[in-house]
């Protein structure tokens, strides 16, 4: 063991002084590089295996923070455009106001009859604002219906498509007079009685015409969109769709004339005060 050590010291001592080994080492080193990859390569994959499994995490979890984001994003946008269509709604309802030579009171639909036989709706507007029985309803576009029944904070309003309701209406284009009577579909109103020979055509615009003292006069109700002509049938078929969106309207307006805004609480109050 001795001479094993004094021998080593003395190559040592040699390689050092000489550089006698070095073509030695260098061949060891292409030898032994070889062994040193190989006995490497388990724990270089394990590392790689590691940051893979850690980069798929990382992207798992950065995607499911972007659909997070991305949900809610679309749920407020698809909320501005609601608030957004919603006051471009009071906007045309406004403007339609501002065009009536009547008063009005505008309200908000508040609920729907479930019955699918009545088409009946309720606002939050009652006899507390001066609401009375048989008032016109209309929203931007055309007449709705009108009050039925009150309670002091609510009303209940039937519609114009309804099968009991009908409307006085007049041809805007010919001004012939007829009745516009609900059939039951929202988006359909029947003419009563309509002679074959009579001046009526698709396209035409149905106003109210005023008669009977319920409706007043010149609010569209709708747009003539058939007329057939039936040899067998003594009057013509005619339907309309109606002007007003009455499956959409969410603010609607009150229509007063002066004698019913004279009867509302803040007219009286305002003459009890003068």
């Amino acid at each position: 063991m001795l001479g094993f050590c004094i021998l080593s010291f003395a190559l040592i001592m040699v390689d050092h002084l000489s550089g006698y080994l070095d073509d030695i080492r260098a061949g060891l080193t292409i030898v032994v590089t070889p062994v040193l990859v190989a006995a490497d390569i388990p724990g270089r994959e394990a590392r790689e295996i590691r940051e893979i499994f850690s980069s798929r995490n990382e992207m798992r979890n950065y995607i499911e923070i972007l659909e997070q984001e991305r949900t809610l994003l679309k749920a407020k946008t698809e909320k501005m455009a609601a608030l957004t269509a919603e006051n471009n709604r009071l906007r045309d309802l406004l403007g339609s106001a501002a065009k009536l030579q009547d008063n009005v009171l505008v309200a908000e639909l508040i609920g729907v009859d479930p019955d699918p036989e009545k088409h009946e709706i309720i606002i939050d507007k009652g006899s507390g604002d001066g609401v009375f029985v048989g008032q016109p309803l209309l929203d931007a576009q055309g007449l709705m219906g009108q009050v039925i029944s009150l309670s002091y904070f609510t009303s209940r309003v039937l519609l114009i498509s309804d099968h009991s309701h009908s409307v006085p209406v007049q041809v805007s284009r010919s001004n012939l007079r007829l009745i516009a009577q609900g059939t039951g579909v929202t988006n359909q109103l029947e003419l009563m009685h309509v002679q074959d020979t009579a001046d009526i055509r698709p396209g035409d615009l149905l106003v109210s015409s005023g008669l009977g003292n319920r409706f007043p006069v010149g609010y569209p109700v709708g747009v003539v969109n058939k007329v057939e002509h039936d040899p067998g049938r003594p009057f013509a078929l005619v339907t309309a769709v109606p002007s007003a969106l009455l499956d959409r309207s969410r603010h609607v307006l009150l229509v007063f004339t002066e004698e019913k805004l004279a009867r509302t609480p803040e007219a009286r109050r305002n003459g009890s005060g003068g």
